[in-house]
């Protein structure tokens, strides 16, 4: 587990590198425009969706290990390419390789965490995993952003290459892990003849409820950080762009001081009433970024409540991380664990981008329309999130209970001897 987590927050890293860079180096250092670069950036989401759809099949016949090398060392060669790339056919297939590799590592990396792990330390391992990726990308972003200068390719080829590193170290890492084979995880474990696929993941109620779910998660949160809310900011509530990037270290720095303050309340409650609260919290968060542009107080005022709607979003994702990833876990059969993560996976890739395509021209131009559509989604989230406790079982709604719940089954008082 502390390999996984180690090539994890490494590759991480390496992304925080690149992924706020990546538009301008594509219009402005490369020459090739806004047009073309918003084509990279889709032709990049599109390579995810594509590889998302076969990876979970994959990952439930060869297991997670081989897939996430494969995927580690696509997006190894598609960073490296696409720092060299010097015409829009390189660019647009480095692009297509490093969105396919980068995708397809987040369920194999989840199932990894899955075999290594029982129900009762689920919730701890995808908190460590959440909390070391956002570490990574901050700190990969600010390392980056005192080394790129447009002024200088080299540097952004500089960046690229370090990018590519960071994955062949993950690959490396990886071959480096034994799975555990004991009885102790057997559950986490594939057995006999594997699943049928997406179909029967569409077949199973309890899951369908939390991809739609989580596609809302996604739509009303990510994405909406860097295109809607970005742009409401700007137009409405007059945020200096400068300030974009301080809400955004206010997002990753409630993530990683909120992370383990967090954890022990959302161990001993039920994961639906804790994804139900995160809707609360960030329809708040809407709230304030609704003062923030549409309140006329003072700047310093909006300046604030902009920056606290970012922060808001980081408690609440800070309580998802250990809520919503072993819940997929939890839900999927023995033989499907890899379907399952894919099939989240993807629903979380079409949100990241259908989020810009409805929320920026949105955040944009209709400042009060927005506001209010996703006030409603986050409250969407509250009555998904109790609608689908309803079809869960305890052990998938509260492990920690139906554990202790277990113990005191088992361990019976015995019956006190009679004296002769």
């Amino acid at each position: 587990m502390r390999k996984i987590q180690a090539g994890n927050a490494l590759s991480a890293f390496g992304l925080g590198f690149t992924v706020p860079y990546l538009y301008i180096y594509v219009a402005t250092v490369r020459g090739l425009g806004s047009f073309w670069a918003g084509i990279v950036l889709g032709v990049f989401a599109l390579a995810a969706l594509v590889a998302l759809l076969f990876t979970g099949r994959v990952i439930d016949r060869r297991g997670p290990l081989p897939v996430l090398v494969g995927a580690a060392v696509t997006a190894a060669v598609g960073a490296l390419f696409l720092g060299i790339a010097s015409n829009l056919v390189a660019v647009l297939a480095s692009a297509a390789l490093l969105g396919a590799g980068t995708a397809v590592m987040q369920p194999a990396l989840a199932t990894m965490i899955v075999w290594c792990s029982g129900p009762e330390s689920r919730t701890r391992a995808f908190a460590m995993q959440f909390f070391l990726a956002n570490l990574g990308l901050g700190i990969g972003g600010l390392v980056g952003g005192q080394i790129v200068d447009e002024s200088r390719p080299s540097s952004f080829t500089l960046l690229f290459a370090i990018e590519s590193v960071m994955f062949l170290v993950l690959a490396g890492i990886a071959l480096s892990v034994k799975l555990p084979h004991n009885a102790a995880i057997g559950d986490a474990r594939p057995k006999g003849e594997q699943g049928g696929g997406f179909r029967a993941v569409l077949g199973h109620g309890a899951m369908v409820r939390l991809c739609v779910l989580g596609f809302v998660l996604f739509f009303a949160c990510y994405g909406q950080f860097e295109s809607g809310l970005a742009a409401y900011g700007t137009e409405a509530a007059g945020i200096d762009p400068a300030t974009l990037g301080i809400a955004l270290a206010a997002n990753t720095g409630a993530i990683v001081v909120a992370q383990f303050l967090v954890l022990k309340f959302v161990e001993r409650r039920r994961r639906s009433r804790v994804i139900a609260a995160v809707g609360l919290i960030w329809t708040v968060a809407w709230v304030f970024a609704g003062y923030a542009g549409l309140g006329h107080g003072s700047q310093t005022m909006a300046t604030a409540a902009f920056i606290s709607t970012y922060a808001l979003f980081g408690l609440g994702e800070a309580m998802l991380s250990p809520t919503v990833a072993p819940l997929v876990a939890d839900l999927a059969p023995e033989s499907m664990i890899g379907q399952y993560n894919s099939a989240f996976a993807l629903v979380k890739q079409m949100a990241l981008a259908l989020g810009p395509f409805v929320g920026g021209p949105m955040g944009a131009t209709l400042h009060g329309p927005y506001i209010v559509t996703f006030i409603l989604f986050s409250l969407g989230i509250t009555v998904l999130a109790l609608r689908l406790g309803k079809r869960l079982t305890l052990a998938q709604d509260h492990p920690m209970l139906a554990a202790k719940s277990r113990v005191v089954a088992v361990h019976k008082a015995e019956p006190a001897e009679v004296p002769a």
